[in-house]
């Protein structure tokens, strides 16, 4: 494979296969089956969302409701849209937490596929926002697919994370509830790795970094991450949408692990035109893992007739989601942490509150006693 070509530009210009050392998972899926839909992207505005919607919008689909909380977020893809010369969307401005928006979106144009992307996605900044990470990925969740129920059933794909397993960060521990409120409404899951240039990756980190001159902060020597490019990142979601019989989890099938001072190394030669560009080992942050993974072990794999994809064969959790899941809406109502993180404990017996969330769960408990 060709080497990328030393550049300013953006990560869009890098070739990413010649990184991974291997060909794309699958090929691009036709888009045929999605031109007669009413289609919702929640998270459009975000890196995967935008990348998804542009590639939905291009086919024309009966309708497509794009829905983002972030007005920059919305107004950069209106513009992207309008280059693109595509068909003319809904952009709605909004949260997956506002259950009448939801309720209105579904009346009006009653979607028969949900692609649910919104999520708070930062894992070390999450670590200090315990409970907006928990508003969002959890109970978001949990009120879109009550808003689904109560209308004329839709096709649901969650776009969840490998920090989901055995989770260590609060990322990673929002995110697997949201996959079993996923899983328990019916739909489809599809768990992925570290998606290279997306927004707040550590690729993006590095180029821009790169660029100006500046040390690579990297957290271990050793430490690894499973990569794949956005261009798959949809080829695999859109395939997921149109193939795979719900409820199911799946994951890309990715066999080897990268390390990160491997990523900092290529993107050096790519874009340093030749300046030195010293790395930093930082250690480990609160809630990071030294290797992720796409499984647990309590869980195995299956092969799929997808190509790229495989079936996640799920343990056998005995859960009463509905009544754990009321229990943490009221303590997040009440901004209560030290209930709001021993419930997502129960939801997630494998998930270990971090030193971090530790100190602020102390912190709130020296508050309620000060009052």
């Amino acid at each position: 494979m060709n080497s990328p070509r030393p550049t300013d530009a953006s990560l869009a210009e890098i070739d990413w296969y010649a990184f991974l050392r291997r060909p794309p998972l699958l090929p691009n899926p036709g888009l045929g089956p999605f031109r007669d839909q009413s289609i919702l992207v929640t998270g459009a505005g975000g890196s995967i969302g935008s990348a998804l919607s542009l590639r939905l919008a291009s086919v024309a689909p009966r309708r497509l409701v794009l829905l983002d909380a972030s007005e920059q977020a919305l107004y950069r893809l209106q513009l992207q849209l309008t280059q693109a010369q595509s068909t003319p969307v809904l952009k709605v401005l909004g949260s997956v937490n506002d259950e009448r928006l939801l309720d209105e979106i579904c009346d009006q144009h009653q979607p028969q596929l949900v692609f649910h992307a919104a999520a708070h996605k930062h894992a070390p900044l999450l670590e200090e926002q315990p409970l907006a990470a928990i508003a969002t990925n959890a109970l978001g969740t949990r009120t879109l697919t009550e808003c689904l129920s109560r209308h004329p059933r839709a096709r649901l794909v969650l776009l969840s994370t490998d920090k989901a397993v055995d989770p260590a960060n609060i990322l990673g521990a929002t995110k697997r509830v949201a996959e079993q409120i996923t899983l328990a409404y019916g739909g489809i899951v599809l768990r992925l790795g570290n998606v290279l240039g997306s927004e707040g990756s550590v690729a993006e980190l590095f180029h821009q970094r790169i660029l100006a001159g500046l040390p690579l902060p990297i957290t271990d020597l050793c430490a690894t991450r499973l990569f794949l490019t956005s261009a798959e990142t949809v080829d695999l979601l859109l395939t997921a949408a149109t193939s795979a019989i719900a409820p199911r989890l799946l994951i890309p099938s990715l066999h080897e692990a990268h390390r990160i001072k491997s990523l900092a190394d290529f993107l050096t030669a790519a874009l340093s035109r030749g300046n030195s560009i010293q790395q930093v080992f930082t250690g480990l942050r609160p809630g990071d893992k030294l290797h992720e993974a796409l499984v647990s072990k309590d869980e195995g794999t299956v092969r799929t007739s997808m190509k790229g994809l495989l079936q996640v064969r799920l343990s056998r959790d005995d859960l009463n989601l509905s009544t754990d899941l009321s229990l943490l809406n009221e303590a997040v109502r009440h901004r209560n942490l030290t209930d709001a993180i021993e419930l997502l404990c129960k939801l997630v017996p494998s998930y270990q509150p971090s030193v971090q969330v530790q100190k602020l769960i102390n912190q709130s408990r020296l508050g309620v006693a000060a009052q």
